[in-house]
C-alpha cells in the first residue's frame, strides 16, 4: 500500500525532528534574552580587556564543549552522531548563556 504512514514511521519522523525543535527553541530563547539585554543596555561589561574577551567567549565555548560531549556520548549510546551533535550544541548554547549571566554579574577585584 503506497502512501500509508504507519505509526513506526511517524515515530521515526518525530525522533528526527525532535532535536531540531529543541535546539531551535533554545536558540530563540537565548537570542531574545540577549536582545532584551541589549535594548535595556544591561549587557555584561568588564573593565579589563582580558575578562571582557572571556565574557564574550563563554557562549561559543559552551557550544564547543556541548558538541564535544555530544560526540563522546554518541559513541556510548545508540543515538546518531548528528542528533547528539545538535543537541550538544544547543545545550552548550544554553549553558554558555547561563555562564555569561553569572560571570557578567560577578564583580571584579
Amino acid at each position: 500500500m503506497k502512501g500509508v504512514v504507519t505509526i513506526s514511521s511517524g515515530i521515526e519522523i518525530a525522533l528526527i525532528l525532535l532535536p531540531i525543535i529543541i535546539v531551535g527553541a533554545i536558540g530563540v530563547f537565548v537570542v531574545t534574552k540577549l536582545k532584551q539585554k541589549q535594548v535595556h543596555g544591561t549587557l555584561g561589561k568588564k573593565k579589563n580587556k582580558g575578562t571582557q574577551d572571556l565574557l564574550n567567549s563563554l557562549i561559543p565555548l559552551g557550544m564547543l564543549l556541548g558538541c564535544l560531549i555530544g560526540m563522546i556520548s554518541s559513541s556510548f549510546f545508540p543515538i546518531s552522531l548528528l542528533s547528539t551533535l545538535s543537541l550538544g550544541a544547543g545545550i552548550g548554547l544554553l549553558g554558555g548563556y547561563y555562564a555569561y549571566e553569572i560571570y557578567s554579574k560577578k564583580e571584579e577585584k
